[in-house]
């Protein structure tokens, strides 16, 4: 009498590249939330000066602390959700990403070659990391999906 071996349950494997982030996505959310914390700091500094120097406008004082504040809140968000997955963030990062660029190439033809190297290259390999395979493949999460931790 053949021997019967009952099959064993198995939980179906996900393959290890389909949860784990690629180096482009920590590239991304960290370049992201650096520039999420210096307009935040800016924001902060704002308040500080408004409070401590008598502003030539107090609206125009009040909207450009708002308006720091605010766009420092929206590139934390942009970060932490890239760093989900999250496909909106990618359209976001990449068009916060042609700002710099476009404030780093004026820095780079007055001559102050550091500073426009220090806008320059964290928005180029941000756009560059945006656009490769892996990042746009683990990228193409919507907000019904479950969470990747």
């Amino acid at each position: 009498m053949p021997h019967f071996q009952e099959p064993e349950l198995v939980e179906p494997s996900v393959p290890s590249t389909e949860l784990s982030r690629p180096v482009g996505v920590y590239v991304v959310a960290i370049v992201v939330g650096i520039e999420a914390l210096a307009i935040g700091a800016m924001g902060l500094y704002s308040i500080f000066s408004a409070l401590t120097q008598t502003p030539h406008s107090m609206a125009s004082a009040v909207f450009l602390i708002v308006l720091l504040l605010a766009l420092a809140a929206g590139l934390g968000a942009v970060a932490v959700n890239a760093f989900r997955g999250f496909r909106w963030t990618r359209s976001a990062a990449f068009v916060w990403q042609l700002l710099m660029v476009a404030i780093a190439v004026p820095a780079l033809f007055a001559g102050t070659i550091g500073l426009g190297l220090l806008l320059l290259l964290p928005p180029v390999a941000t756009v560059y990391f945006l656009f490769t395979p892996k990042v746009v493949a683990f990228s193409l999460r919507t907000g019904a999906e479950n969470n990747v931790m």
